[in-house]
């Protein structure tokens, strides 16, 4: 740990995220090893540091080191730059020329987006990777070169294999051992970190105050997926900077210089053909609303937070809440209140409905009700009701569920369509609800 902090300090690498430090680690080990390094991770996270970290604490450190983009080299001269080339072996070649294997012989070579690589190139550079041996174009004599290569891409290689854009065997010669380097959203808790840095460097550079995010605007910056990672997010410190009056920054003035920042970039569901094109919006739709409730409930939290601490509002238990009765008017009352004298006989609860409907009254309002007597008074007419007591006997849906199905089915005779279209769900449903209760 006293290591990797050293090396943080060393080369300026801000972060606590154990996705970090393990990629940290890992470059550290490898360094005094002359081996094959491939480093991964998307556009903007740091592979190139990484690189140099490597030759920095390598036997090589005292040699020249080199960062090669091939992506930047057009593909008709790269050869030629890599490797060197003779006099009036193409147009334009009026002397003999060492390329960077050559030249920086000893050393270091960085070959950063090597998935752009041409794949005549590729053939070249596997050649190196295996004896160390080359040919200047236009030349057929062989050279020999002792340089240490790392690799950097942004790509999927292996999908670039399957496409047949990458060579096989060169992409497990250079995958000897491989680094990831992570992506910002990963590192969530570094963000706010890696802005008070840029925003310092700036700010020591052009002499001024730095400027800081309020709680708000942390959260903003937090939660951003940041796409551009850190190049984006040194970019948004310096423009910042630079644009905003004030050195506290607000939420609201951080979306007004950089409204983006407020956006989600949500995941998308790759599917063949047109046979997905419905699900997919259905979808999208869901994960936007999903994200989006999300976001309000955590605006409405701050709120909320913000009102009960500026006020010095007491937070009342809630929990003390949960044993008082519900108002009077939130319990049902199937029937009104009368005065009650008990016949001697009991009175059917039904008045007169058939079975089915009485079912089905139980099934709607399966609660209890209980005479309670009460003193006769003058004009009382016998089987008036009295006021009654309801009592909660049955609080499981599933048990009304079921005995509602049974019901259904045996008004039609088994026919589930007809059940289905009584009971306001769909066939499909019904035979599930069948299956799942063992009717």
């Amino acid at each position: 740990m006293d290591n990797l902090l050293s090396v943080k300090q060393r080369f300026g690498i801000i972060g606590h995220s154990p996705l970090l430090d393990r990629a940290l680690s890992n470059a550290v080990r490898v360094a005094n090893s002359d081996l094959t390094v491939l480093i991964t991770g998307e556009s903007g996270v740091g592979k190139e540091v990484f690189s140099k970290i490597i030759h920095s604490l390598s036997a090589r450190k005292h040699n020249q080191f080199i960062a090669i983009n091939c992506g930047a080299i057009p593909e008709g001269t790269i050869n030629s730059e890599l490797f060197g080339h003779e006099k009036g072996s193409f147009t334009g070649a009026n002397a003999d020329r060492k390329g960077y294997f050559e030249t920086y012989d000893g050393g270091t070579i960085f070959l950063d987006e090597i998935g752009e690589m041409p794949l005549q190139t590729q053939t070249f550079l596997l050649r190196i990777l295996e004896n160390g041996e080359f040919t200047r174009v236009g030349s057929n004599k062989v050279l020999r070169t002792d340089v240490r290569i790392i690799a950097a891409t942004n790509v999927d290689l292996e999908e670039n294999v399957r496409k047949g854009k990458f060579r096989e065997d060169l992409y497990f010669r250079l995958n000897t051992v491989s680094i990831v380097v992570p992506a910002l959203r990963d590192r969530a808790d570094d963000v706010y970190l890696l802005f008070r840095k840029f925003a310092a460097d700036f700010a020591e550079r052009h002499r001024s105050a730095p400027v800081q995010l309020d709680e708000r605007a942390q959260l903003l910056i937090k939660n951003y997926t940041w796409p551009g990672n850190v190049r984006e997010l040194k970019n948004v410190a310096e423009r910042v900077s630079v644009l905003s009056e004030e050195r506290i920054i607000t939420a609201e003035a951080l979306l007004e210089i950089e409204p983006r920042i407020a956006t989600r970039n949500l995941p998308v569901l790759v599917g063949a053909g047109n046979e997905a094109t419905g699900n997919l919006q259905e979808r999208d739709i869901l994960y936007k609303f999903l994200f989006e409730m999300k976001q309000d409930l955590n605006d409405l939290k701050s709120l909320v937070f913000e009102l009960i601490k500026g006020n010095d509002l007491r937070v009342p238990d809630l929990r003390q809440f949960r044993s008082l009765d519900p108002p009077r008017n939130m319990i049902p009352s199937p029937e009104p209140r009368y005065n009650y004298t008990p016949p001697k006989e009991s009175i059917p609860l039904h008045n007169g409905l058939d079975d089915l409907e009485e079912d089905y009254e139980e099934d709607l309002n399966p609660q209890v009700i209980i005479p309670q007597q009460m003193p006769e008074h003058k004009g009382a007419t016998q089987g008036a009701f009295g006021s009654v007591e309801i009592l909660d006997d049955n609080y499981r849906i599933e048990d009304h569920e079921k005995n509602l199905i049974q019901k259904a089915l045996r008004k039609y005779k088994g026919r589930r369509k007809e059940a289905a279209k009584e009971l306001g769900i769909s066939e499909r449903t019904l035979y599930r609800k069948i299956k799942q209760y063992d009717l």
